[in-house]
């Protein structure tokens, strides 16, 4: 007789569910920010034994605290304070710009440790050079971690332009292409730290870190389904969705710097012609309003000034940018509805002036007035919401994913 019953999926043993029940417990307490055994067992559906062999264990590893006690409201004895710890792993968080550097170390607490930042252009630079440039950066921020008991547990980088399976394949502001980023970062960071084991590392395009770390350490939070828009030298996009990046079928989605607003427009770095980034990017902003295009930030804190004196070409080119943006942004809000559109970068410094323009151009083109009917939803990000914090970020949600991967590595 013939069975026609699917099979049963083999069951998970009891090491498996023990490490899942870890990152369950862990994550818990890192959520609430404080937490009870019994919290923490009422909160993940786990008996009270089982959380404490759980926390015990997290205790072993350093990666929980405990300490203070609390009441419950509950009868019985007050119970003790769970924290996440301040020492042990962390995320070590690598932002490599157009003009500029920067490194992060958040701990497991989402916390910043250290944050270092070097200016420099990197347009036109070897790639082995730019990354030897970030490794020495990252190497003095892990040196300052140690001196706080920190260890990242990794390196992401987060890179302006196509990056998937751990190469650039295109960064047209930076002329790289087909780079292997993290190939070469991890070398130079080991070359520079010879009696260290090696760092993992990772990689993604900097406009999907930054949007991360407005949702895990900014405004966003993760029911919010929101366009974030990231304006520096380039610019980058990314759809967050219930928490999670909206990559497309190769990694790519949010490339809105190069989505054409005129197709007889100059011609931008990508080799199309009239790209959002030659009207709404920095060096375009900057030289329409009179000031040095490579002029970097102290360019932007200078149009900044200018504006709020009133300095007509400062104003008029912020307004060109926003209508191009707002342009271009409604094409964005038509195809996903998000609930907002969060605006990073140096457009967080220039919102004053640049909102209106955008806004104005969102409430004609998005399709039947939902722009205005659901309220502001145009909106600067936080000055959290940034490409290196949510680089480190990603290290950190790895380790609350399953710290005892972290643990075995770290022992081994």
């Amino acid at each position: 007789m013939k069975n026609n019953l699917t099979p049963l999926e083999p069951k998970a043993d009891k090491a498996t569910v023990r490490r899942h029940n870890l990152s369950l417990v862990l994550r818990a307490v890192h959520d609430a920010g404080e937490a009870t055994r019994a919290g923490v067992a009422t909160h993940v559906g786990l008996t009270r034994a089982a959380v404490s062999s759980l926390v015990e264990q997290l205790l072993e590893y350093g990666f929980v605290s405990e300490g203070g006690k609390t009441s419950s409201g509950q009868a019985g004895r007050p119970g003790t304070v769970l924290r996440v710890a301040r020492s042990g792993p962390a995320g070590l968080g690598v932002e490599i710009n157009i003009d500029y550097v920067a490194v992060c170390v958040v701990d497991l607490a989402g916390t910043d440790r250290v944050r270092l930042v070097e200016h420099v252009d990197n347009r036109g630079v070897q790639p082995s050079e730019v990354l030897t440039r970030a490794a020495r950066l990252a190497a003095r921020a892990i040196g300052s971690a140690a001196e706080q008991d920190l260890a990242p547990a990794g390196a992401h980088v987060a890179l302006p332009g196509l990056v998937t399976g751990g190469t650039v394949r295109q960064a047209p502001n930076l002329g790289w292409r087909r780079v292997a980023v993290e190939g070469l970062f991890a070398q130079a960071l080991l070359a520079l730290r010879p009696a260290h084991r090696p760092l993992p590392v990772s990689s993604d395009n900097e406009a999907n870190a930054a949007a991360l770390a407005e949702l895990w350490f900014g405004a966003g939070t993760e029911g919010v389904r929101s366009f974030y828009l990231t304006g520096e030298i380039g610019i980058g996009g990314a759809l967050v969705l219930k928490g999670e990046l909206l990559r497309g079928a190769h990694g790519f989605a949010g490339e809105i710097g190069h989505m054409v607003v005129d197709p007889e427009g100059p011609r931008c770095r990508c080799g199309a012609r009239g790209c959002l980034e030659q009207y709404a990017g920095q060096s375009a902003l900057l030289a329409a309003a009179g000031i040095d295009a490579d002029a970097g930030v102290q360019g932007v804190a200078e149009l900044e000034r200018r504006a709020r004196k009133g300095d007509p070409a400062a104003l008029s080119a912020i307004e060109g940018a926003g209508r191009r943006l707002g342009v271009v942004v409604s094409g964005a809000v038509n195809l996903f509805d998000p609930d907002a559109v969060m605006l990073g970068g140096v457009y967080r410094e220039l919102m004053d002036w640049l909102a209106p323009a955008v806004d104005r151009e969102l409430a004609l083109r998005v399709v039947s007035g939902l722009w205005r009917e659901d309220g502001k939803r145009l909106r600067a990000s936080s000055s959290r919401g940034d490409a290196a914090r949510g680089a480190a970020g990603v290290i950190v949600r790895e380790v609350l994913a399953d710290p005892a991967a972290y643990a075995e590595r770290d022992r081994g």
